[in-house]
């Protein structure tokens, strides 16, 4: 396998398009050959940016020998029926976040690709973020001792022009949801990765500042199985937009990462005891308003990049990717647990494992 190169396809040229585009250009290993999209101006467009060779029928792409991974980047609730057609078609496949909006379309994806021997990764390019990337070092490390508490928070803000901007946008059919299952997917990802499966949540959704079918304000308390609490946060009401942030406690200590960075680093065993009431972080200055909480168009292809790029290295070791389709199905469990509990006012249970 030394030295293959992989041929790239994407498939919906959106918004997040260009993400991908830039980093399987930056990848040695890796050629982007084709793009579809249902709109044929737009397949012109970016075939001429990237001079790559556009369609806007799926199979004509499928049947390309040297097309061997495909980007799904359309419409959310479309995400399983494309990426099962490419499976089945023997290539790997990359998915976009969410997996899918249901349950059931994940777990026929997952199938599939099972089925067919090919990788599939659903995209969750936070994990790379340098401020995670050390938290999730110092959590396995035990520095952070038990876990006692864990809150993600996206603030973020949403026109009515940007939910208007496409007819998918904000549907429960394509979209699955609204702020919870469309923009802080990332960071509900984020918290499962790091401290493991929730058992239970109640929940509370709003539609406070747009007319969308869909909820701008979510808000859920969590109980993870070790026994930790947390809080999920999540908006597209709140102006101009706030950096997203992920706050984690335990016995040992504090951290907080906004827009990806570390901005509180408190662990006992650098610090060493405090006071009988505490003493004050001392937090780095915070950033702006950056990358996707202002512009989601605007998000560094960095991320995607690494990712893409452990993608390959698994398929050419033969073992399983980063952010396998079972991990993002308990992203979307959990979301759709949080939806259920918002409309019954009710608690509800996740089963073991989440």
């Amino acid at each position: 396998m030394v030295g293959r190169t992989f041929g790239f396809a994407i498939v919906g040229l959106g918004v997040i398009a260009p993400s991908h585009a830039r980093a399987i250009a930056d990848l040695p290993n890796a050629r982007l050959r084709a793009v579809v999209d249902t709109n044929p101006e737009l397949v012109r467009q970016r075939a001429s940016e990237w001079a790559v060779d556009g369609y806007t029928e799926l199979d004509a792409v499928l049947s390309r020998p040297d097309v061997d991974v495909v980007c799904v980047c359309v419409p959310s609730g479309l995400h399983a029926e494309l990426g099962i057609r490419a499976a089945l078609a023997g290539k790997h496949v990359v998915v976009e976040k969410p997996i899918d909006v249901t349950l059931a379309a994940a777990d026929r994806l997952i199938a599939a690709a099972r089925e067919s021997g090919v990788a599939l990764s659903v995209i969750s390019q936070r994990r790379w973020d340098p401020g995670i990337r050390r938290l999730r070092a110092a959590l396995e490390a035990g520095r952070f001792g038990r876990p006692i508490l864990g809150d993600a928070i996206v603030k973020w803000y949403r026109s009515d022009a940007y939910y208007q901007s496409a007819g998918w946008r904000a549907t429960w059919e394509l979209d699955g949801g609204g702020a919870l299952m469309n923009q802080a997917v990332h960071s509900v990802d984020l918290l499962l990765w790091l401290l493991g499966p929730v058992a239970q949540v109640v929940a509370r959704t709003r539609t406070a500042a747009h007319d969308i079918a869909v909820e701008d304000l979510a808000l859920a308390l969590l109980t993870f199985e070790s026994g930790a609490l947390g809080v999920i946060e999540a908006s597209t009401a709140v102006y101009p937009g706030l950096p997203e942030r992920l706050e984690i406690t335990g016995s040992g200590g504090t951290a907080i990462v906004e827009g990806g960075e570390v901005r509180v680093w408190q662990l006992s065993d650098e610090r060493g005891p405090v006071g009988p009431y505490g003493a004050s972080a001392e937090p780095a200055p915070a950033p702006g308003p950056v990358g996707a909480a202002a512009n989601p168009g605007a998000v560094p292809a960095s991320g995607h990049r690494a990712q893409l790029a452990e993608v390959l290295a698994a398929i050419a070791e033969g073992r399983e990717p980063p952010v396998t389709g079972a991990e993002a199905r308990r992203a979307l469990a959990l979301i759709l647990a949080i939806y259920e509990s918002a409309r019954s006012g009710r608690a509800v249970d996740l089963p073991p494992g989440g």
